[in-house]
C-alpha cells in the first residue's frame, strides 16, 4: 500500500502540485514570521544588552502607591546620592544620568526622523574626562549651553560636522547651538535609527526640568565584585525614594519586554497564515476528492482482491503527507528567504538594529509539523470516502453522488451553526464593548463555519439568479451555470475559499471607513479652534509656546491644554488645565447642567467635568471635591458644569491659574487657536512662522487632523489588505483545482460537444463562464457577510466612540466584486484551454 501510495504521488505531479502551492504558501507565511520575528526580537535583545553592558547597578526613583503619596512624577536622585553611591564597597565609581527628548532639524529644517526615537542626554565625563559610553570619532565634548554632540548617524545623515550650527528643540521654542562633537554609542534606540544629543550635564539638567539632579545613577562595580554583592552595598546609602536594580535584571526586564512586543506582532502575522491555510485546506479536500473521483475504479479492484478499508484510507492519507513534506519542507525554505528579505528591508530603512538572520529549531518543527498536519487532516475525510467504495464499483466507472439525506442532515447542520452564529453577534451588539468582543468572535466563526456548511443549499438559488445574463452567451452560458451547481459540495468548498477572503477585507473596510467617518465627525462637533498646535512626538510643549501664539496678531483666542495628575478619592485621575474664559470660544461641548462660565475666576476653584466621570463619582453641578495636587498640597474643586465628553475632550477641566501653582515644570499637551480669518493658508504659514519655522512643533487644522489618523487607518489597512493577498492566492488555486476536476468528470460530455458541433472557442467559454459564476457567487456570500460583521463590529466601537456612523464603501465593494471576477476568469484559463484540446474521439470512448 505504501508503495501504490508513492507511485499515485508521482503519476498527479501536475495536479498535486498545486495542493503543494497552497500548503507551502501558507507555511512560508508562518515561518517566514517567526523567522522575522525571531531575528528583530534577537537584535534588539543583543542591542539593549549592549546598552547595559557598562551597568553593574542602577539606581532609579521609586514612588510609594500609598493613596497620600505625591501624585506627581517620580523624584529626582540628587548629586550628593551620586557621590555616595560610588563610594560604596565594591565600587569602582558611578554615572549620572539625564535625558529627555530632543528633536534635531535638519540643514533643509526638516525633523530628523520621526520624533519619537529623538533623544537627548547629559555627557558625564570620568577622571580622565571622557565619558566610556560616547567615545568621540570627532571634535570634543559638549560645554556650556551653546554646544551639542551628535551620534555618528545622525550626523552622517544630516550632513553636519563639527562646528556647525544645529537647531533643535526639547519642549518648543527653537534653540540653537553648535556641533562641538560626534561619537558613537551602543543604545538601542540609535542602533534602530533613533538620534542621540550629547549636552554637558548642567545644560541637560537645565533642559530636562531636573536642576541639580539625575533620573538614573549607573555605578560600576570593581574587579572582583558581583552586581548582587554590590547591589546589597548600594542598598544601604539609599533613601526610600530610590531604589536599585542589578544590570543583569535589568537586561532581562527589556529583553522580557522586547519578546512582549514580538508576540503581538507574531500573533497578528500568525493568523493571516492561519486564514491561508485555512483556505487551503478547502484545495487540499478538492485535490484529494478529484484524485479519489480519478481512481475509483483502481480503489474498487484493490478491495475485490483484499485491501481492507483501513489500508485504502491509509494509502491516501500516506500519499498526503509525502505532498505534506514537501510542502512544509518547501515553505520553510521559502519562508527563510521571506524572513531575510523583510530583514533587509528593514536594516535599509534602519529602523531596527544589524543582527544575524535567527532560524530556531522551533521555527523548522512548526513548519514542518504545520505542513504535514493540515494536508493530512484535509485528506483525512477524502480517504474516507474512498475507503467506502464497495467493490461491485470496480464494474462501474462513476463512483456514487452524494445522498439527498447526507445533504439535508448537512443543511441542518449548517442552519443551526449560522443561527447560533447570527445570534451571538446580536447578542454581543446589545451587551456592550467589554463584554462583547468573546462572544462577538464566537458568533463570527460559528456563522462563517454554518454558511460555509450551507454553502451548497445558497449555490443553487444563487447561481440560477445569474441565469439572465448567461443566456446572452447562448448554449455555453446555459452549460456554464448547469456545471456550476452539478455539484454542489465542490462549488461550494471553491466558493468559501474566496468568500473567506473577502469578508474579511470587507469587513475591515467598512470598520476602517466608519471609524474615519466618526473621527471626522468628532473633530468637528467638538471643536471651533482652527488650528491644534502640539509636538511631532507628541510630547509635552513649553508654556512658552502658548504665551508666543496668544501675542500673534491673528490669534483671536487660544488656550493650552495642560495635564496634570491628582489624587481623588484614594485614585490617581488627571486634570487638564485651559485658560478658562477661551475655552468656550475654541470648543463645542454639549453641556447637560451649567457651563464653562465662571471657569476663568481663579478664586473660584470651578471645574467641569464629563458626564462619564460625574456619574462614577456621583457629582452634580455645585459638588465640591478633595484633590490633593502634584506637589502634595491638598484643595476642593466645585463642580460648575457637567458635559458631554468624547475622545478628544474629557475629564477634570479647571482653569491654569489653578493647576499652575501646584507645578514646578508645567507642560502643555497641545494649544488651540482661533485665528481671524479662519483655518487659511497664510494664517497657517503666519503661525509657523511666529513659532520660528520649528521643525519639532505641528500646526494641524480639522482637516489635518483627520487626515493623520486616516492615513494611520490606511497605513494599517493596506497592511492588512496585503496579507489577506495570501488567501486570495490560495483561493485562485481553488478555483483552477475544482475547475480541472470538473473537466476531468466531463470527458466524455465535452468530447460529445465538440461532436454534435460545439467550436473549441464554445469550450473555452462555457469553462471561463463556470468559474465566473462560481467567483462572483463566493464574492457576494463575502462581502454580504463582510458588511454584516463590519456592522456588528461597528456597534461595539460605537459604544466608546460616540460619534460613530456606519459607512458601506460602495465602491470599493464593486472593485472586490469585481476582483473576484477577475481571479475567477485568471483560474479558469489553464482548465479552458485543457478542455478545449480535448481529443473528442478519445474522450467519448472514455469508460
Amino acid at each position: 500500500m505504501f508503495r501504490t501510495a508513492v507511485r499515485n504521488v508521482l503519476a498527479h505531479k501536475a495536479r498535486l502540485l498545486m495542493t503543494v502551492l497552497a500548503v507551502m504558501l501558507g507555511v512560508a507565511f508562518v515561518s517566514g514570521t517567526l523567522v522575522f520575528t525571531s531575528t528583530l526580537s534577537d537584535a534588539q535583545q543583543k542591542s539593549s544588552q549592549k546598552g547595559f553592558a557598562g551597568v553593574d547597578v542602577a539606581v532609579q526613583p521609586h514612588r510609594s502607591d500609598a493613596a497620600d503619596a505625591k501624585p506627581g512624577a517620580a523624584p529626582k536622585l540628587s548629586r550628593a546620592l551620586l557621590d555616595q553611591a560610588g563610594r560604596v564597597p565594591g565600587a569602582a565609581g558611578a554615572t549620572g544620568t539625564v535625558e529627555g527628548f530632543t528633536a534635531i532639524a535638519d540643514k533643509s529644517g526638516k525633523l530628523v526622523g520621526n520624533g519619537f526615537s529623538s533623544r537627548g542626554r547629559n555627557y558625564f565625563p570620568g577622571p580622565d574626562g571622557k565619558d566610556a559610553r560616547f567615545p568621540m570619532t570627532s571634535g570634543t565634548a559638549p560645554k556650556g549651553a551653546g554646544q551639542v554632540a551628535l551620534d555618528s548617524g545622525t550626523a552622517e545623515k544630516t550632513g553636519y560636522k563639527v562646528g556647525d550650527t544645529v537647531r533643535l528643540s526639547v519642549d518648543g521654542p527653537v534653540r540653537e547651538a553648535k556641533v562641538s562633537g560626534v561619537f558613537t554609542t551602543e543604545d538601542g534606540a540609535v542602533a534602530a535609527g533613533g538620534s542621540l544629543a550629547l549636552f554637558d550635564t548642567a545644560t541637560a539638567q537645565q533642559l530636562f526640568h531636573m536642576p541639580g539632579g539625575f533620573s538614573e545613577i549607573d555605578v560600576k562595580a570593581a574587579p572582583g565584585t558581583s552586581q548582587d554583592a554590590l547591589k546589597s552595598a548600594v542598598d544601604k546609602v539609599l533613601p526610600d525614594t530610590a531604589e536599585a536594580v542589578t544590570g543583569k535584571k535589568l537586561a532581562d526586564d527589556q529583553a522580557e519586554m522586547i519578546a512582549k512586543s514580538m508576540d503581538s506582532m507574531k500573533t497578528g502575522l500568525l493568523v493571516f497564515a492561519g486564514i491561508a491555510l485555512f483556505v487551503g485546506i478547502f484545495i487540499i479536500a478538492n485535490t484529494f476528492t478529484m484524485l479519489v473521483a480519478q481512481r475509483t475504479k483502481e480503489l474498487a479492484l484493490m478491495r475485490a482482491v483484499g485491501a481492507s478499508r483501513r489500508q485504502v484510507t491509509r494509502s491516501v492519507l500516506i500519499e498526503a503527507f509525502v505532498v505534506g513534506a514537501v510542502a512544509a519542507v518547501t515553505g520553510l525554505l521559502a519562508g527563510i528567504g521571506i524572513g531575510a528579505g523583510l530583514r533587509a528591508l528593514t536594516g535599509a530603512l534602519g529602523t531596527v538594529p544589524d543582527g544575524p538572520l535567527v532560524v530556531a529549531p522551533s521555527t523548522v518543527v512548526a513548519s514542518l509539523v504545520v505542513g504535514i498536519v493540515v494536508t493530512v487532516l484535509a485528506a483525512w475525510l477524502p480517504g474516507r470516502r474512498a475507503a467506502k467504495i464497495p467493490p461491485v464499483a470496480a464494474m462501474n466507472s462513476v463512483h456514487a453522488a452524494a445522498t439527498t439525506k447526507s445533504l439535508v442532515v448537512r443543511n441542518a447542520i449548517g442552519a443551526v451553526l449560522a443561527a447560533a452564529g447570527i445570534a451571538c453577534v446580536l447578542g454581543a451588539t446589545a451587551v456592550g464593548s467589554d463584554q462583547g468582543k468573546a462572544l462577538m468572535s464566537l458568533g463570527a466563526g460559528l456563522l462563517l463555519i454554518g454558511v460555509f456548511v450551507l454553502t451548497p443549499l445558497l449555490s443553487r438559488p444563487l447561481i440560477a439568479a445569474a441565469a439572465p445574463v448567461l443566456r446572452a452567451f447562448g448554449i455555453s452560458g446555459k452549460l456554464a451555470r448547469q456545471n456550476a451547481v452539478r455539484n454542489p459540495r465542490r462549488t461550494a468548498a471553491t466558493a468559501s475559499a474566496l468568500m473567506i477572503g473577502l469578508t474579511l477585507v470587507t469587513g475591515l473596510t467598512v470598520i476602517a471607513g466608519s471609524v474615519q467617518k466618526g473621527v471626522d465627525k468628532m473633530a468637528t462637533d467638538a471643536l471651533k479652534a482652527d488650528y491644534v498646535v502640539g509636538m511631532a512626538n507628541r510630547g509635552p510643549l513649553s508654556p512658552d509656546v502658548a504665551k508666543t501664539l496668544a501675542a500673534d496678531p491673528e490669534v483671536t483666542a487660544s488656550s493650552p491644554l495642560r495635564n496634570a495628575p491628582a489624587r481623588i478619592g484614594g485614585e490617581t485621575e488627571y486634570l487638564t488645565g485651559v485658560d478658562g474664559k477661551a475655552i468656550g470660544e475654541l470648543t463645542n461641548l454639549k453641556f447637560t447642567a451649567g457651563s464653562f462660565d465662571g471657569l476663568g475666576d481663579p478664586k473660584a476653584n470651578r471645574a467641569v467635568v464629563d458626564s462619564g466621570t460625574a456619574k462614577q463619582h456621583g457629582w452634580q453641578v455645585g459638588s465640591s471635591f478633595a484633590t490633593t495636587f502634584e506637589d502634595g498640597k491638598k484643595g476642593r474643586l466645585t463642580v460648575s458644569g457637567i458635559y458631554e465628553g468624547n475622545e478628544m475632550l474629557r475629564g477634570i477641566m479647571l482653569d491654569t491659574s489653578v493647576l499652575a501653582p501646584h507645578q514646578k515644570h508645567p507642560t502643555d499637551m497641545q494649544v488651540m487657536v482661533k485665528t481671524k480669518d479662519g483655518a487659511t493658508d497664510a494664517a497657517k504659514d503666519s503661525l509657523v512662522e511666529t513659532l520660528g519655522k520649528n521643525p519639532a512643533i505641528t500646526v494641524q487644522d480639522k482637516k489635518d487632523v483627520s487626515e493623520d489618523i486616516a492615513r494611520m487607518i490606511n497605513l494599517m489597512l493596506n497592511m492588512l489588505y496585503g496579507l489577506l493577498a495570501m488567501a486570495v492566492i490560495v483561493a485562485v488555486l481553488g478555483v483552477v483545482n475544482t475547475l480541472a476536476m470538473s473537466v476531468f468528470e466531463r470527458q466524455q460530455e465535452i468530447g460529445m460537444l465538440r461532436a454534435i458541433g460545439l467550436d473549441r472557442a464554445g469550450i473555452k467559454r462555457m469553462v471561463r463562464l463556470e468559474s465566473l459564476v462560481i467567483a462572483l457567487f463566493g464574492g457576494v456570500l463575502g462581502i454580504g457577510l463582510g458588511v454584516f460583521f463590519g456592522w456588528a463590529a461597528g456597534e461595539l466601537i460605537g459604544a466608546s466612540l460616540d460619534t460613530y456612523e456606519l459607512v458601506l464603501p460602495w465602491g470599493r465593494m464593486g472593485i472586490f466584486l469585481a476582483l473576484a471576477a477577475v481571479v475567477g476568469m485568471l483560474a479558469a484559463l489553464w482548465p479552458a484551454r485543457r478542455a478545449a484540446k480535448l481529443n473528442m474521439l478519445a474522450a467519448i470512448k472514455a469508460e
